[in-house]
Order: C-alpha cells, then sequence, then structure tokens
C-alpha cells in the first residue's frame, strides 16, 4: 500500500511540476502562413485567449482611429503584426504599403452585462481599455478578422469565438449571432442578430479599387492613424511607429488628420467628413465600387455635388424612399442620405453589410450637418440644380 501511495504521490508531483513548466512557458512566435487557410485563429499565435483573458503575442502592436466605422457599437481591438526587420511604406493618402508577411487582426467585442451570460452592453469604448488585452469576465467576445499580406496580395479570414472563449474558427461562408443589448443602466433593451461578413463580403468591403479589385486595408491610413497612442500617452501613434521601426517615409509636417465624429470641439464639416469617409469612402469614391454612383464621400473629395448637393440618385432603387436629392441643404429630412443612414430595410440600408442596427449619434451628426447647408434644390430643363 505505501508503494502505491509512494508511486502516487510521485505521479502526481511530476504532473504538478510539468503543468507549472507549461503555465510559465512562453507563448509560441507569431506564426505567418504564407499558403492555405488556417482552421483555428490560434494557428497564427497573434492574439491568445484562455476564457479568462485575452492576450496579444509578442511584437503585435495595438492601434486606434479616429474615428472608426461602425459596427452595431461593438468595441473593436485592432492589432498590427509586421515581421522582424520589415516596415511600411508611409502614403499620405492611400493605405499603408505592408510588407508580406503583415498580419492586421481586428477583434470585435462588447462589455457584458452584470450577471448575464449573453447580454451586452451599448457604452463608449474607453480609451486603452485592451492595454494589456481583454478580461473576458467584463468582455464577450464575439469575431477577429485577418487582413494577411502574402505575395500575391490580401487575403481576408474571418474567424467567430467558441462560447467559451478559448478559440476562434474561420467562418467562410459567415455567422449570425444573436445578442441582446442593453443600455448602460440595463435598460433600452434591444435584441438582433449580429453579423459577421463572409470572405466575399469582407472582400468586397475592402476591394477599394473597382478597377483592380484588389483588396487593401482601409483603417491604416495616415488620416485615420495621425493621433494620440491610447495606450502611450503623449505620443504620437505615427510618430511613435517610426520610432520603433515599423513606418518609414513619415513626413515631419503635413500629415492628413480626420476628426473624431464624436468631439464636440471640432468643427461640425470635419466631423461629418471624417465619420462619411471612415463609414463610406471606402465604397463611394471615384475608384472605388460605387464610382458609377457620382455620390463621393472620402476625404479627397471637396465637390459639392459629389458629394451629393442636389444630386438626383443614379441607381438607388427603392433606397431612395421617394426622396429626390442625396443632400437637400438644411433638410436632412428630405435627403437620401439620411434617410438610407436611418433605415434597415435591406433593399435601402447603407452601408449594406456590417451593420443590423441604426447608429443613431451617426446619424444625428449627419442630420446636424445637411441642417446647416445653406441653399435649395431645383429641377429645371437642364435637370437638377442648386441655387
Amino acid at each position: 500500500m505505501k508503494w502505491f501511495v509512494l508511486v502516487g504521490a510521485t505521479v502526481l508531483a511530476a504532473l504538478s511540476m510539468a503543468g507549472c513548466r507549461e503555465a510559465s512557458a512562453p507563448p509560441q512566435p507569431v506564426s505567418f502562413h504564407a499558403q492555405g487557410l488556417p482552421e483555428r485563429l490560434s494557428d497564427w499565435h497573434v492574439l491568445m485567449a484562455d476564457g479568462e483573458r485575452l492576450r496579444l503575442n509578442a511584437g503585435v502592436e495595438p492601434y486606434a482611429l479616429n474615428t472608426a466605422l461602425f459596427s452595431d457599437y461593438a468595441h473593436k481591438l485592432r492589432t498590427i503584426w509586421l515581421p522582424p526587420g520589415t516596415k511600411a511604406r508611409y502614403y499620405a493618402m492611400d493605405a499603408f504599403d505592408f510588407p508580406v508577411g503583415t498580419i492586421i487582426s481586428k477583434t470585435f467585442y462588447y462589455p457584458r452585462f452584470a450577471g448575464s451570460q449573453d447580454a451586452v452592453l451599448r457604452v463608449r469604448e474607453q480609451s486603452g481599455e485592451s492595454r494589456d488585452g481583454l478580461d473576458l469576465k467584463q468582455m464577450r467576445l464575439i469575431e477577429t478578422r485577418l487582413l494577411v499580406r502574402r505575395q500575391n496580395g490580401w487575403v481576408a479570414l474571418p474567424y467567430v469565438w467558441n462560447a467559451e472563449q478559448t478559440e476562434a474558427t474561420l467562418a467562410r461562408a459567415g455567422d449570425s449571432v444573436p445578442l441582446e443589448m442593453l443600455a448602460a443602466d440595463g435598460s433600452q433593451a434591444q435584441q438582433f442578430s449580429y453579423q459577421v461578413p463572409d470572405e466575399n463580403q469582407c472582400a468586397g468591403c475592402h476591394a477599394t479599387n473597382n478597377s483592380t479589385r484588389a483588396i487593401q486595408p482601409i483603417g491604416p491610413r495616415a488620416r485615420h492613424l495621425n493621433r494620440e497612442d491610447p495606450w502611450h500617452p503623449g505620443e504620437n501613434q505615427l510618430t511613435r511607429m517610426a520610432a520603433i521601426g515599423r513606418l518609414e517615409g513619415l513626413p515631419a509636417n503635413g500629415i492628413p488628420r480626420n476628426a473624431r465624429f464624436d468631439d464636440a470641439t471640432a468643427p461640425l464639416e470635419d466631423r461629418a467628413r471624417a465619420y462619411l469617409d471612415v463609414n463610406c469612402g471606402h465604397c463611394h469614391s471615384p475608384r472605388g465600387p460605387a464610382d458609377t454612383s457620382g455620390l463621393w464621400l472620402d476625404a479627397a473629395t471637396a465637390d459639392p455635388i459629389h458629394l451629393g448637393l442636389c444630386k438626383p440618385p443614379i441607381a438607388a432603387g427603392q433606397g431612395t424612399g421617394d426622396h429626390l436629392f442625396d443632400i437637400v441643404p438644411g433638410k436632412p429630412e428630405e435627403s437620401i442620405l439620411v434617410y438610407r443612414m436611418d433605415s434597415l430595410d435591406p433593399g435601402a440600408m447603407m452601408p449594406e453589410v456590417g451593420r443590423a442596427t441604426v447608429h443613431e449619434e451617426g446619424v444625428a451628426l449627419i442630420r446636424d450637418w445637411i441642417k446647416a447647408w445653406v441653399g435649395q434644390c431645383s429641377i429645371g430643363a437642364g435637370g437638377a440644380d442648386a441655387s
């Protein structure tokens, strides 16, 4: 009997020591897959989750945008990993040129409602809340999207997190996640299905050049990244990227910068244009998939007609809501732009994918912007006109 006890104690001690060694072992380095479609997010070793906490691997840098794309009030943890010894190339207006091997991740999550496993909160994202990863007792992971720079171009891969919050699996056909979203005080319950885009929908948004149809990052551009680094207060995000050897070609001045859409101290025009740029401009631009619409909402467009002033729709169909012009100065309720942003009708809503709720604050901003426009629209023999 003593022999069995001794052997059992020895085995338990060995297992305990092995467990300690395993727990303290450093994580595997980031793994870039030059080919194939890994089924598990953990195969990349960019993010690590154990059901308790989501952590960033060594060399994986978080970043933030001035104004972000609206996605059903989801919070987002954005990261970039570059192969050691490589740098991204700065461009003033276009997406930075990232080297082969780059992995960009965007994890969508919500704060949990206390005492509920499924309910999430509609609250503002706090600056730097993902400094040390995410506390999964407080946050619920929904999906992580990867943009991977391979030899032949970028590849978009959506991964959906399991209920245990330990792994995310590839969802090439997309997914639907039912959610109940509450205000911070637990009121205003709203039930909806969060839609994870499929591969084609990912490519549709990220193919910002309608001629080449090549996938490109949207967020990592100078005007979106030119801001204070939330994780390194007092440092500019772009300046820090250059200082740590991740960005080359950064000029000393003249770097474009978008406003924060919710910054009440910034001019209304700047906030509205920043919001439309990041939410609509990748599609509605002279080179984007909606180039033939004539409605260009990117940051570079200055012509009021292309911004929608008294511009009749070209191919909006039922998306007009029986309104005549994209923007009627001073009258947001008569403007197609506001109608489509405020709609959940699949045949009318804009953006077409990426949301199942209305961004009330964003719609209010564009309403105020249009209210400030002066003039009136008229239709004469030569077509629509603004005066």
